[in-house]
């Protein structure tokens, strides 16, 4: 029998995830032990990354504001647009200065993957 492996060349350093409402954003940042006066807003704008020490590891957590009014692709180009700025917190946590100009277009096509199939599974147990 063939078995795939992972096809995974590094594993990030950060723990990441998406939270598409303020309840289940609020809910992390308790789950996670961050206190209160730490918390930053839900979202500034459309949507935001929010970056915090968990452990033996970093994290981001990504959060998008009301989808209402909002194009799928508008939604998922935010997506991408967070997806961004992890990317560059991870690329400055790996000591990465000059990536080549495919991995780095790998590392974002990946991360904005993860972030837009977690959008989907959320939006359907929304609803």
């Amino acid at each position: 029998m063939t078995e795939w492996l992972d096809r995974a060349l590094i594993a990030s350093p950060y723990y990441y995830r998406l939270c598409i409402n303020e309840k289940d954003f609020h809910r992390e940042l308790k789950r996670l032990k961050i206190s209160q006066e730490q918390w930053p807003p839900f979202i500034t704008k459309d949507a935001a990354t929010h970056f915090f020490e968990g452990g033996d590891r970093p994290l981001a957590i990504v959060t998008i504001g009301n989808a209402k009014g909002k194009s799928v692709p508008q939604l998922y180009a935010m997506l991408v647009h967070e997806a961004v700025h992890v990317w560059q917190d991870i690329k400055e946590s790996l000591g990465e200065k000059s990536p080549s100009s495919e991995f780095e277009a790998y590392s974002i096509q990946a991360l904005s993957q993860r972030l837009m199939e977690s959008y989907e599974r959320q939006r359907k147990v929304k609803k």
